[in-house]
């Protein structure tokens, strides 16, 4: 017999006026549990009015503890050491084991270490050259003439689709005091997105590494009709749908932890694609058949109102592995490198550091190092910035240039 049943049936006998201790001995007898127990569960009944057991408080894993796993590589030991050293009430290693195995059958991704260190020491260097950047230099002389004659150039770079205060646009990292260029490929990426936004399509935009995807998307979507918001999804690494579920909840801002199970965070996201939006996936290159399958199946749901983006180096040889997805693509824009033509009017217009370089030498910079990429052009812009920083009396010719493309360029 289970409690609330026994229990309610000797209340049922307190209020007759007849309860005993007989009716008590066998109580736990056909309960199978011992005379003192019974006892208590009646306490607490006539205490507290309850016949059942009192719930248990649900151990969760907040955030900092998830991250703490991932540093110590899942070892859930060894997250349990840090919460005793930490101090306060820590629960017992039973109990943290089974929180952590529940959040990981839920689809919670515990991050890779090594991936997690990776990451922390970017983020570190990152910050450590934005400090030096911004400290400038602390010398008087050739170094401030030049840093002078740098600041003037900044000042000029003025016109349309000016970039951030940090020279970046809605994620898009540039040099100091560049500009975006709206080429004929950012054209053409635009009136593809727009198209597919007009019928809730599907637009796959590729390209070798550098040509300036991303940007040219970016800049598609810099203005979008009222009524429409843009989403942009991270790829992880090595992802697996459950990481995907998540990126998706985390890229749509939704409120509250994110659900234990995975009906529950599909209601979730589906619910939040119930507005125009345009999803853009990032890296999409690294999708494997079971994420696109997941993405066709949140844009195929009769609930969601989705224009889907699929950027990347290589996304179009990832969409070949999953036919039902790529026939629903209506545009397949590839982003091609800068012609002949079209570089001397693009880095001008990108920079002004380039405004006094001839074209014929721009011609050369692009035919021996940059090659019509212009994540190379960008970084090549950053090194001759600091090199006129660095020497007040240098100037823009190939013997410099030459340093400079041994910088940008692999090694064969």
């Amino acid at each position: 017999m289970s409690r609330p049943v026994l229990v309610a049936r000797l209340l049922e006998l307190d209020a007759a006026g007849v309860l005993t201790t007989a009716h008590v001995r066998a109580g736990a007898q056909v309960g199978g549990v011992n005379v003192r127990t019974v006892w208590r569960w009646l306490e607490a009944a006539w205490a507290e009015g309850r016949v059942e057991r009192r719930p248990r408080a649900r151990l969760e894993v907040s955030d900092q503890m998830w991250e703490v796993l991932a540093q110590a590589g899942g070892n859930v030991a060894a997250l349990h050491r840090h919460l005793k050293a930490a101090g306060g009430e820590v629960p017992s290693l039973a109990s943290l084991h089974r929180a952590v195995r529940r959040d990981l059958q839920a689809g919670r991704v515990l991050p890779d270490r090594a991936v997690a260190r990776r990451e922390r020491e970017e983020q570190q260097t990152r910050q450590a050259l934005a400090d030096l950047a911004l400290a400038g230099p602390s010398e008087a002389g050739a170094a401030k003439v030049a840093a002078r004659r740098l600041s003037r150039l900044v000042r000029e770079a003025t016109g349309s689709l000016l970039v951030g205060e940090n020279g970046a646009l809605a994620g898009v990292a540039l040099p100091a005091g560049a500009q975006l260029v709206r080429t004929s490929s950012v054209r053409a990426v635009a009136e593809a997105v727009g198209q597919a936004m007009a019928v809730q399509g599907a637009v796959c935009v590729f390209g070798d590494p550098g040509r300036g995807k991303t940007a040219a998307v970016r800049m598609a979507l810099r203005e979008v009709p009222p009524g429409w918001k843009v989403t942009w999804v991270p790829v992880p690494v090595r992802p697996s749908v459950a990481g995907m579920r998540r990126a998706m909840f985390d890229a749509l801002g939704l409120a509250g932890r994110f659900p234990h199970t995975s009906a529950l965070a599909d209601a979730a996201v589906t619910g939040a694609l119930g507005e125009a939006r345009v999803l853009v996936v990032d890296e999409a290159q690294r999708l494997p058949v079971p994420c696109l399958e997941y993405l066709q199946s949140l844009w195929d749901h009769p609930g969601t109102r989705i224009t889907l983006v699929l950027v990347g180096a290589g996304s179009e040889r990832a969409l070949s592995r999953l036919p039902q997805l790529a026939s629903r693509v209506g545009a397949w824009q590839e982003v091609p490198r800068l012609t002949g033509a079209e570089v001397a009017t693009v880095v001008t217009g990108f920079h002004p550091l380039w405004r006094t370089v001839p074209a014929s030498e721009l011609t050369w910079i692009d035919r021996s190092c940059a090659h019509g990429t212009f994540r190379t052009w960008a970084a090549l812009t950053a090194h001759l910035q600091n090199a006129l920083l660095a020497t007040a009396d240098a100037s823009v010719d190939r013997a410099l240039l030459r340093r400079l493309f041994k910088r940008v360029a692999p090694p064969l």
